[in-house]
């Protein structure tokens, strides 16, 4: 009986210690999510966390990126931001993406404002506490309802992210139904195009729209692309996807050039 238990024992202690390497980020042979919950203002909010393989060998050098969903992911199950946008390319990439992805949850019927963005950055700050992520290596990107999201966080943290990346996203309402769906942080500007550029304009910047989007018009990054280039900016790009819909965003993840140029931005 002695033998049996002690080996019992050593079962619990390995699944122990299976779970501890998840927890701190020490993956053998692929990237997974780990589920977290961040309490701001006595909000208590879900999200998740990829974390890629052998994270713990490259603590300090990680780099950290902030997802920020569109509109049919909102909720509160913290498990449907995963699952359109970067989540997907995440799944089918686990072995080799080579960074800490970051993915809140805004409730139903809310947008990326306010509270909202302050919970996204407090799950950054814990990732990053956490999984000890390179602060110079913080990007931002979002699609759709989170595109508009990104340049909301952007423009009230101009010095924080070494690069943004905004998916179908625009500047104003796309239609009335959608009223509350804008970048605050310029509403009252006259030109919220040349504010925006003026604001973000040392911050490398490639946006991506479908050309026929019916849901967000392209205007509004066609725009915004003129404005960075009147205002000097230093790396603002623009892809728009001559036979593309509203769906931009498998494209986009799914183009390692985007990548590649994302993870050369440093602050």
């Amino acid at each position: 009986m002695a033998r049996r238990a002690g080996g019992w024992w050593w079962v619990a202690v390995l699944a122990m210690l299976a779970l501890s390497g998840v927890a701190s980020g020490r993956t053998s042979d692929s990237g997974q999510f780990v589920k977290r919950t961040v309490t701001v203002d006595g909000r208590q909010s879900r999200y998740q966390v990829f974390v890629p393989r052998d994270a713990q060998a490259q603590r300090g050098s990680l780099p950290v990126v902030l997802f920020l969903h569109g509109s049919g992911e909102r909720g509160s199950d913290g498990r449907k931001q995963t699952q359109a946008g970067v989540g997907p390319y995440l799944r089918a990439h686990a072995r080799d993406f080579p960074a800490l992805v970051v993915l809140p949850q805004v409730p139903e019927d809310e947008e990326w404002a306010g509270i909202n963005n302050r919970i996204a950055l407090a799950a950054l700050d814990a990732t990053i506490a956490e999984f000890g992520a390179d602060p110079a290596r913080q990007y931002l990107t979002g699609m759709s309802m989170g595109g508009y999201g990104s340049w909301n966080i952007a423009l009230e943290h101009p010095d924080r992210f070494a690069a943004l990346v905004p998916v179908c996203g625009a500047v104003l309402a796309p239609r009335a139904v959608r009223a509350t769906l804008f970048v605050e942080a310029v509403a009252d500007e006259a030109d919220p195009y040349a504010a925006m550029a003026a604001r973000l304009k040392a911050t490398p910047i490639w946006t991506f729209h479908g050309a026929l989007d019916d849901v967000v018009l392209p205007a509004d990054d066609r725009k915004l692309k003129a404005a960075f280039d009147a205002a000097g900016a230093r790396d603002m790009r623009y892809t728009e996807y001559p036979q593309g819909n509203h769906n931009a965003w498998d494209a986009t993840y799914a183009d390692a050039a985007m990548w590649e140029w994302l993870f050369a931005q440093r602050r």
